[in-house]
């Protein structure tokens, strides 16, 4: 086999390889809880959180939405945000400050959009999302009969 028949057989298999990747499909959407109160059921933290989760990603990425919602039901741990798209992983995070919960989900976004099936390596999460998962949901598209993560 010659030097550029040898590149090009290379060159197929990266294709291959490419066209078979499980990149989540459509717009990350980042759900930050907006009804969120300190522990103690003072303040509103929520909202707080969302303008700034909002403000760090809503304006970098066309394939990022940042929404606002009502309520993800953990609320002892609050602020409470929540990363999926239509064929990803749903990942809920809890106890989250403003400005260190901010820089890490724009980070983990990144991560999330480069990651088969969104499913974000553990050594690739900051400190404060690994301490704040509350939940990692599978897509719903996704049901291998083992149960597995997928390869």
């Amino acid at each position: 086999m010659d030097r550029e028949s040898a590149e090009e057989d290379s060159l197929d298999s990266t294709l291959v390889e490419l066209r078979q990747s499980n990149l989540p499909g459509g717009p990350v959407v980042v759900s930050v809880c907006i009804t969120c109160k300190t522990a103690d059921g003072g303040a509103v933290v929520g909202s707080e959180m969302f303008a700034a989760v909002r403000a760090a990603l809503g304006a970098d990425d066309p394939g990022v939405m940042v929404r606002p919602v009502q309520c993800l039901s953990v609320c002892k741990r609050p602020a409470t945000v929540a990363v999926t798209s239509p064929d990803g992983y749903t990942f809920l995070f809890g106890d989250l400050q403003t400005e260190s919960g901010t820089a890490a989900l724009k980070s983990f976004v990144k991560s999330y959009q480069k990651s088969d099936y969104g499913l974000v390596p553990w050594r690739e999460r900051a400190d404060v999302l690994r301490k704040g998962m509350v939940a990692r949901v599978p897509p719903m598209r996704w049901s291998p009969d083992d149960g597995r993560a997928p390869k």
